[in-house]
């Protein structure tokens, strides 16, 4: 009987080590994310990447994932940056998108939240790892989704995102020659993983973008 309730207290012991380990840990890994500045980001970005087309994509993703957090109650420089970085190995490594990403920020000391959360907007396309988290889910979401809004405002004669409406992102959507290269299943995955429904998340995105419009190469007229 003493035996036995030994062996229950060496187990609870070792189950409290783990906790305070993983206590430290977690304390370390918010330093390391609260050290990622904008700045900083940007500047990692460019390090892999030169072109100007797939930078605006990045500036529109940070700006919806911004937004998105502080609907969320979440740290908005902690999501922006996660939405900044999600294509950094495209320009380089296409064929490897969300695969190599792991190798290039694992380099640059980014810490494992941030990396998870990039490589999950791949899911069903070319990775395995699924979003889980609502940070997550919401980068899955809106990635393809702000190109497809910010090509709609495009093709608009004031190029602008100020007089875009939901009917008008609606139309397009159904025009499947239109940004044909959008995949519109991920997006309503997307919209399921979230429990929201579409006509929201465009009106959310366009909302989001609108701060951003001059970043993405539109014009302003409001």
């Amino acid at each position: 009987m003493q035996y036995r309730v030994m062996q229950c207290i060496s187990k609870i012991l070792t189950i409290d080590k783990t906790l305070i380990y993983l206590k430290i840990n977690i304390i370390a890994r918010g330093v390391d994310m609260a050290t990622i500045s904008r700045e900083n980001a940007i500047i990692l970005w460019k390090k892999y990447n030169t072109d100007a087309g797939l930078l605006k994509h990045a500036y529109a993703v940070e700006a919806v994932m911004r937004h998105y957090a502080k609907l969320n109650n979440e740290d908005e420089d902690e999501w922006g940056v996660i939405g900044l970085l999600h294509d950094i190995d495209y320009g380089q490594f296409p064929n490897e998108h969300c695969i190599k990403v792991k190798e290039i920020l694992e380099k640059e000391n980014i810490p494992y939240e941030f990396i998870r959360a990039i490589q999950s907007h791949g899911y069903g396309l070319c990775t395995d790892i699924k979003p889980e988290t609502v940070m997550e889910k919401t980068l899955y979401a809106v990635d393809e989704l702000s190109g497809f809004i910010v090509a709609c405002a495009l093709v608009r004669p004031s190029k602008s995102l100020d007089d875009l409406e939901l009917k008008s992102v609606k139309k397009k959507w159904k025009d499947t020659r239109f940004a044909s290269g959008v995949d519109r299943t991920v997006i309503e995955n997307g919209v399921e993983m979230l429990g929201t429904t579409l006509d929201d998340l465009i009106k959310e995105c366009i909302i989001a973008l609108r701060p951003a419009t001059l970043s993405l190469g539109l014009n302003k007229i409001n």
